[in-house]
Protein backbone atom coordinates (compact mmCIF):
# COMPACT_ATOMS: atom_id res chain seq x y z
CA UNK A 1 0.00 0.00 0.00
CA UNK A 2 2.84 2.11 0.71
CA UNK A 3 4.56 1.82 -2.70
CA UNK A 4 1.06 2.46 -4.19
CA UNK A 5 0.72 5.68 -2.36
CA UNK A 6 4.58 6.71 -3.30
CA UNK A 7 3.42 6.25 -7.19
CA UNK A 8 0.54 8.05 -7.09
CA UNK A 9 2.25 11.11 -5.34
CA UNK A 10 4.61 10.99 -8.33
CA UNK A 11 1.83 10.34 -10.85
CA UNK A 12 0.08 13.90 -9.42
CA UNK A 13 3.28 15.81 -9.60
CA UNK A 14 3.21 15.20 -13.20
CA UNK A 15 1.83 18.35 -15.35
CA UNK A 16 -1.84 17.20 -16.38
CA UNK A 17 -1.76 17.10 -20.20
CA UNK A 18 -4.83 18.02 -22.37
CA UNK A 19 -5.76 18.68 -26.23
CA UNK A 20 -8.98 20.91 -27.36
CA UNK A 21 -10.34 22.74 -30.07
CA UNK A 22 -10.78 26.54 -30.12
CA UNK A 23 -11.87 28.70 -32.91
CA UNK A 24 -10.10 31.13 -35.19
CA UNK A 25 -10.39 32.87 -38.34
CA UNK A 26 -9.80 29.65 -40.43
CA UNK A 27 -12.24 27.39 -38.15
CA UNK A 28 -10.83 25.73 -35.48
CA UNK A 29 -7.72 25.40 -34.03
CA UNK A 30 -6.09 22.34 -32.25
CA UNK A 31 -4.23 22.73 -29.47
CA UNK A 32 -1.64 20.86 -27.06
CA UNK A 33 -1.65 21.86 -23.52
CA UNK A 34 0.50 20.96 -20.08
CA UNK A 35 -0.98 22.30 -16.95
CA UNK A 36 0.72 22.74 -13.59
CA UNK A 37 0.09 19.74 -11.43
CA UNK A 38 -1.10 22.13 -8.66
CA UNK A 39 -3.08 24.54 -10.51
CA UNK A 40 -4.68 28.18 -9.25
CA UNK A 41 -3.68 31.43 -9.14
CA UNK A 42 0.01 31.16 -8.24
CA UNK A 43 1.08 30.17 -12.50
CA UNK A 44 3.35 31.98 -13.81
CA UNK A 45 2.63 33.30 -17.12
CA UNK A 46 1.93 31.31 -19.75
CA UNK A 47 3.80 30.09 -22.28
CA UNK A 48 2.77 30.07 -26.06
CA UNK A 49 4.37 26.96 -28.44
CA UNK A 50 4.91 27.58 -31.85
CA UNK A 51 5.85 24.99 -34.37
CA UNK A 52 7.93 24.49 -37.31
CA UNK A 53 6.63 23.30 -41.19
CA UNK A 54 5.52 20.86 -41.96
CA UNK A 55 4.63 19.92 -38.40
CA UNK A 56 2.06 20.46 -35.71
CA UNK A 57 2.06 21.21 -31.96
CA UNK A 58 2.80 17.90 -30.86
CA UNK A 59 6.47 18.95 -31.87
CA UNK A 60 6.50 20.24 -28.43
CA UNK A 61 5.84 17.05 -26.55
CA UNK A 62 9.08 16.86 -24.49
CA UNK A 63 9.42 20.62 -23.90
CA UNK A 64 5.67 21.46 -22.91
CA UNK A 65 6.29 18.83 -20.08
CA UNK A 66 9.70 20.07 -18.51
CA UNK A 67 8.38 23.86 -18.64
CA UNK A 68 4.80 23.44 -17.37
CA UNK A 69 5.75 22.35 -13.63
CA UNK A 70 4.81 26.34 -13.13
CA UNK A 71 3.10 27.64 -15.81
CA UNK A 72 0.65 26.63 -18.73
CA UNK A 73 1.99 25.99 -22.15
CA UNK A 74 -0.21 25.79 -24.76
CA UNK A 75 1.11 24.46 -28.52
CA UNK A 76 -1.38 24.97 -31.32
CA UNK A 77 -1.69 23.10 -34.54
CA UNK A 78 -0.83 25.99 -37.14
CA UNK A 79 -3.54 26.23 -39.28
CA UNK A 80 -3.52 23.41 -42.16
CA UNK A 81 -1.34 21.36 -40.00
CA UNK A 82 -2.18 18.73 -37.50
CA UNK A 83 -5.51 18.66 -36.81
CA UNK A 84 -6.17 22.57 -37.50
CA UNK A 85 -8.08 23.93 -40.39
CA UNK A 86 -6.96 25.00 -42.73
CA UNK A 87 -6.64 28.35 -44.15
CA UNK A 88 -8.82 28.98 -48.10
CA UNK A 89 -5.90 30.25 -49.50
CA UNK A 90 -1.97 29.86 -49.16
CA UNK A 91 -1.17 32.04 -45.51
CA UNK A 92 1.44 34.67 -44.69
CA UNK A 93 2.86 34.59 -41.44
CA UNK A 94 0.98 37.70 -40.52
CA UNK A 95 -2.20 35.32 -41.63
CA UNK A 96 -0.65 32.63 -38.61
CA UNK A 97 0.26 35.48 -36.26
CA UNK A 98 -3.56 36.58 -36.77
CA UNK A 99 -5.07 33.14 -36.22
CA UNK A 100 -3.33 32.01 -33.51
CA UNK A 101 -4.22 35.98 -31.64
CA UNK A 102 -7.73 34.80 -32.03
CA UNK A 103 -6.88 32.22 -30.00
CA UNK A 104 -5.31 34.18 -27.30
CA UNK A 105 -8.69 36.37 -27.38
CA UNK A 106 -10.69 33.31 -26.60
CA UNK A 107 -8.67 32.08 -23.77
CA UNK A 108 -8.27 35.44 -22.52
CA UNK A 109 -4.78 35.53 -21.89
CA UNK A 110 -4.05 39.36 -20.52
CA UNK A 111 -0.63 38.15 -20.92
CA UNK A 112 1.85 35.67 -22.73
CA UNK A 113 5.29 34.55 -23.35
CA UNK A 114 5.71 33.29 -26.86
CA UNK A 115 8.31 30.35 -27.75
CA UNK A 116 8.90 29.79 -31.87
CA UNK A 117 11.10 27.03 -33.89
CA UNK A 118 12.54 27.52 -37.30
CA UNK A 119 9.09 29.22 -39.21
CA UNK A 120 7.15 29.15 -35.67
CA UNK A 121 9.78 31.42 -34.67
CA UNK A 122 8.57 33.92 -37.33
CA UNK A 123 5.45 33.53 -35.72
CA UNK A 124 6.22 34.34 -32.87
CA UNK A 125 7.95 37.43 -33.48
CA UNK A 126 5.11 38.78 -35.49
CA UNK A 127 2.81 38.03 -32.65
CA UNK A 128 5.21 39.87 -30.53
CA UNK A 129 5.42 43.09 -32.81
CA UNK A 130 1.42 43.21 -33.27
CA UNK A 131 0.58 42.65 -29.53
CA UNK A 132 3.38 44.38 -27.92
CA UNK A 133 0.93 44.83 -24.46
CA UNK A 134 0.25 41.32 -24.73
CA UNK A 135 3.62 39.20 -25.12
CA UNK A 136 5.89 39.83 -22.36
CA UNK A 137 9.05 37.42 -23.45
CA UNK A 138 9.63 36.07 -27.05
CA UNK A 139 12.28 32.82 -26.69
CA UNK A 140 13.57 31.75 -30.83
CA UNK A 141 15.12 28.66 -31.47
CA UNK A 142 16.58 28.91 -35.15
CA UNK A 143 15.58 31.71 -37.68
CA UNK A 144 15.24 30.73 -41.22
CA UNK A 145 16.37 33.68 -42.64
CA UNK A 146 16.78 33.07 -46.32
CA UNK A 147 18.95 34.06 -48.93
CA UNK A 148 17.52 35.00 -52.53
CA UNK A 149 19.39 31.93 -53.52
CA UNK A 150 17.49 30.12 -50.99
CA UNK A 151 14.19 30.98 -52.24
CA UNK A 152 14.76 30.37 -55.60
CA UNK A 153 15.68 26.84 -54.91
CA UNK A 154 12.63 26.26 -53.43
CA UNK A 155 10.71 27.80 -55.83
CA UNK A 156 12.61 25.44 -58.14
CA UNK A 157 12.04 22.15 -55.90
CA UNK A 158 9.43 23.28 -52.94
CA UNK A 159 8.75 20.44 -50.51
CA UNK A 160 7.00 18.50 -49.32
CA UNK A 161 6.73 16.91 -52.60
CA UNK A 162 2.90 16.79 -53.27
CA UNK A 163 0.94 13.78 -53.39
CA UNK A 164 1.50 11.26 -56.60
CA UNK A 165 -0.32 8.52 -57.46
CA UNK A 166 2.24 5.70 -57.70
CA UNK A 167 3.32 7.16 -54.22
CA UNK A 168 6.52 7.97 -55.41
CA UNK A 169 6.38 10.45 -53.04
CA UNK A 170 6.50 8.80 -50.02
CA UNK A 171 10.13 7.28 -49.89
CA UNK A 172 11.67 10.70 -50.94
CA UNK A 173 9.88 12.71 -48.14
CA UNK A 174 10.50 9.52 -45.61
CA UNK A 175 14.28 9.77 -46.42
CA UNK A 176 14.24 13.42 -46.44
CA UNK A 177 12.85 13.04 -42.73
CA UNK A 178 15.17 10.70 -41.96
CA UNK A 179 18.17 12.45 -42.64
CA UNK A 180 16.99 15.99 -40.78
CA UNK A 181 17.09 13.44 -37.76
CA UNK A 182 20.25 11.26 -37.75
CA UNK A 183 20.73 10.01 -34.36
CA UNK A 184 17.12 10.70 -32.84
CA UNK A 185 14.47 7.55 -32.48
CA UNK A 186 13.19 6.62 -35.12
CA UNK A 187 9.49 6.98 -33.83
CA UNK A 188 9.87 10.83 -33.80
CA UNK A 189 10.96 10.53 -37.46
CA UNK A 190 7.70 8.43 -38.26
CA UNK A 191 5.83 11.01 -36.32
CA UNK A 192 7.04 13.76 -38.36
CA UNK A 193 6.64 11.78 -41.42
CA UNK A 194 3.26 11.20 -40.54
CA UNK A 195 2.35 14.64 -39.75
CA UNK A 196 3.60 15.71 -43.20
CA UNK A 197 1.52 13.59 -45.05
CA UNK A 198 -1.58 14.93 -42.85
CA UNK A 199 -0.85 18.18 -44.23
CA UNK A 200 -1.71 17.03 -47.53
CA UNK A 201 -0.84 18.87 -50.45
CA UNK A 202 -0.73 22.10 -49.08
CA UNK A 203 2.34 20.71 -46.57
CA UNK A 204 4.55 23.47 -48.33
CA UNK A 205 2.23 26.18 -47.03
CA UNK A 206 4.51 27.09 -43.70
CA UNK A 207 8.01 26.81 -45.38
CA UNK A 208 6.73 28.83 -48.26
CA UNK A 209 5.11 31.86 -45.94
CA UNK A 210 8.58 31.76 -43.85
CA UNK A 211 10.53 31.84 -46.49
CA UNK A 212 8.89 35.11 -47.96
CA UNK A 213 8.52 37.04 -44.42
CA UNK A 214 10.40 40.30 -44.71
CA UNK A 215 12.80 39.31 -41.73
CA UNK A 216 15.38 42.13 -41.77
CA UNK A 217 12.91 44.51 -41.56
CA UNK A 218 10.37 43.27 -39.40
CA UNK A 219 12.57 41.52 -36.79
CA UNK A 220 14.26 44.56 -35.37
CA UNK A 221 10.57 45.55 -34.30
CA UNK A 222 10.41 42.88 -31.82
CA UNK A 223 10.54 45.38 -28.51
CA UNK A 224 10.31 43.02 -25.78
CA UNK A 225 13.17 40.78 -23.93
CA UNK A 226 14.28 38.07 -26.22
CA UNK A 227 16.23 34.97 -26.55
CA UNK A 228 17.75 33.74 -29.34
CA UNK A 229 19.06 29.81 -29.49
CA UNK A 230 21.40 28.96 -32.14
CA UNK A 231 21.44 25.30 -33.20
CA UNK A 232 23.90 23.48 -34.80
CA UNK A 233 21.91 22.60 -38.62
CA UNK A 234 21.30 24.63 -41.58
CA UNK A 235 19.49 27.29 -39.24
CA UNK A 236 22.65 27.76 -37.45
CA UNK A 237 24.15 30.71 -40.35
CA UNK A 238 20.32 31.97 -40.67
CA UNK A 239 20.06 32.60 -37.01
CA UNK A 240 23.55 34.78 -36.80
CA UNK A 241 22.02 36.71 -39.30
CA UNK A 242 19.15 37.72 -37.21
CA UNK A 243 21.75 38.02 -33.88
CA UNK A 244 22.68 41.06 -36.06
CA UNK A 245 18.95 42.24 -37.01
CA UNK A 246 18.17 41.54 -33.34
CA UNK A 247 21.01 43.09 -31.32
CA UNK A 248 19.59 43.13 -27.54
CA UNK A 249 18.29 39.88 -27.63
CA UNK A 250 20.31 37.57 -25.44
CA UNK A 251 21.98 34.42 -27.59
CA UNK A 252 22.49 31.20 -27.08
CA UNK A 253 23.90 28.73 -28.66
CA UNK A 254 24.23 25.09 -28.46
CA UNK A 255 25.71 21.78 -29.89
CA UNK A 256 22.35 19.94 -30.48
CA UNK A 257 19.90 20.66 -34.09
CA UNK A 258 16.44 22.12 -34.10
CA UNK A 259 14.97 18.65 -34.11
CA UNK A 260 17.60 17.36 -31.34
CA UNK A 261 16.54 20.56 -29.31
CA UNK A 262 12.63 19.53 -29.51
CA UNK A 263 12.84 16.01 -29.24
CA UNK A 264 15.30 15.67 -26.44
CA UNK A 265 14.88 18.70 -24.74
CA UNK A 266 18.65 18.94 -23.65
CA UNK A 267 18.80 20.30 -20.05
CA UNK A 268 21.05 23.08 -21.27
CA UNK A 269 18.33 24.14 -22.84
CA UNK A 270 15.44 23.92 -20.14
CA UNK A 271 17.73 25.35 -17.56
CA UNK A 272 18.25 28.58 -20.49
CA UNK A 273 14.89 29.20 -20.85
CA UNK A 274 13.95 28.35 -17.14
CA UNK A 275 15.84 31.26 -16.49
CA UNK A 276 14.77 33.72 -18.90
CA UNK A 277 11.20 32.96 -18.31
CA UNK A 278 11.63 33.73 -14.77
CA UNK A 279 12.66 37.31 -15.55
Amino acid sequence: MAKASAKGRIAAAEPRVRRGYFECRYGQLHVHNAIPPGGGFDEATPLLCLHPSPASGHAFHRLSRALAQDRSVYAPDLPGFGDSDAPPDKPSIDDYAAAIGDFCDTMRLRQIDVLGCLGGSFVAAELAIVRATQVRRVALMGLPIASDAEREAFRHAPWPLPPAADGSHLLIEWQRTIQSRTGLPLDAAARAFADKLLAGANAGWGTEAALEYPARTRLGRVTQPTLLVRPRDEASDPTLRARELMPRARFLELSASSNEMLELAPEALLAALREFLRG
